[in-house]
């Protein structure tokens, strides 16, 4: 019979690459997959159509799918936050506010290289194995497995949460069909008990009910995965939010337990990349956006949708010596860019916008960004922005 590998020699050398956390668990369903279909069959999922492909949830189904004998489930985590810019920055609203996972170098690149190491060393010492790497990528239930693993548990806010040190950690997955000597207990399903501090603490109302987010009214998914005109009731509450949002993590009582991560990857070079002032941003080129942003997860976002975000965070900020740059954007090559620009000039300017604004109508050859402008100057006439 092949020898099982011992778990506690993983988790060692998992330490030596700087992994903050490590569990293993059988390569089993996850039990929250029934749950996860009926929230897709709700349409909280919103617009990220993937994640309901049937060839994705085949995976979700069976992980044997993805690695055929697949026999581990290898679940480590990375711990992110710095801890180190002062509240009254991030909350500024001349400043747009970023996630604090991505204040750093590109966890994606981070997480994945340690995982294809510790494979790598894997299967050196146990003479052969297949395996698969996941870093936010891959059609698993990585939240669920992490708790099954022993990392933490659930909260009511969706995300997985260490009792120990909260829930300033990244995920990343190892898929094995090697078999292990012990396997880490499953730990409990929740502790949040009657707190509801994040449910109430969302501005956008994003929580139809404990451990249930509706996609579609998140911050994070309105200014990362959502890729079109963000629901106008719903931009005066995002804030100065131009990417993700920590709100719900931020008010967790077990928050209280974070400490600075010592990841190097993760240290803070430039409080700009925290929380950049929104007039830089609104004048950033595409090509000052991929200089600026360099080796950073805020990338991915593209410089379409950043302009998007930073306009909508500039129509929340009440400083109208953002108009200049938000004007020039009325001629930005982006429609996208173009309507949310209109909205902001609206908010900071009121009814001084309305000749702009119908200049800016009379030029425009998009449908939908004109509908947008229309909808603004309709807006402003009625007082209702």
């Amino acid at each position: 019979m092949e020898a099982a590998f011992e778990s506690v020699r993983l988790k060692e050398r998992a330490q030596q690459l700087g992994f903050s956390m490590l569990g293993v668990t059988r390569a089993l369903p996850s039990p929250r997959l029934e749950a996860y279909l009926r929230w897709i069959a709700t349409g909280y999922h919103g617009t990220m159509a993937y994640m309901a492909r049937a060839d994705r949830v085949a995976r979700r189904r069976d992980l044997n799918v993805i690695l055929p004998n697949v026999r581990s489930l290898i679940v480590v985590g990375l711990a992110y936050h710095t801890l180190n810019v002062p509240a009254a920055v991030l909350r500024d609203p001349t400043r747009g506010r970023i996630a604090a996972y991505a204040w750093g170098l590109d966890y994606h690149e981070v997480i994945a290289a340690r995982l294809e190491a510790l494979a790598a060393w894997l299967r050196a010492e146990s003479g052969g194995m297949a395996y698969r790497v996941y870093v936010d990528t891959g059609a698993i239930l990585e939240r669920s497995h992490a708790q099954q693993a022993g990392l933490g548990f659930i909260g009511k806010n969706t995300v997985l949460i260490d009792p120990k040190r909260g829930s300033y950690f990244l995920l990343g997955e190892l898929l094995t069909d090697l078999a292990f000597d012990r396997y880490d207990e499953p730990h409990r399903e929740t502790m949040c008990g009657t707190c509801v501090r994040c449910q109430s603490a969302c501005p956008t109302a994003a929580f139809p009910q404990p451990y249930v987010l509706d996609a579609r009214r998140c911050i994070s998914y309105l200014t990362i995965e959502y890729k079109g005109y963000v629901p106008r009731g719903l931009r005066p509450l995002l804030g100065n939010w131009i990417m993700g949002c920590d709100i719900c993590m931020d008010v967790c009582p077990f928050t209280r337990f974070a400490t600075p991560t010592p990841e190097p990857a993760f240290q803070l070079r430039d409080i700009e990349r925290a929380a950049p002032r929104l007039a830089r941003l609104l004048s950033l080129s595409a090509a000052e956006f991929a200089a600026f942003f360099a080796g950073s997860p805020i990338l991915r976002l593209k410089h379409e949708r950043l302009l998007r975000n930073a306009c909508i965070a500039a129509g929340n900020s009440g400083d109208a010596s953002l108009l200049p740059h938000l004007d020039a954007l009325l001629e930005s090559a982006s429609p996208l860019v173009r309507a949310h620009a209109a909205w902001a000039v609206a908010r900071l300017a009121g009814r001084a916008a309305r000749e702009a604004l119908q200049a800016a109508l009379a030029r425009e050859t998009d449908a939908e960004c004109a509908t947008e402008i229309e909808t603004t100057l309709a807006d402003l006439d009625a007082g209702s922005l």
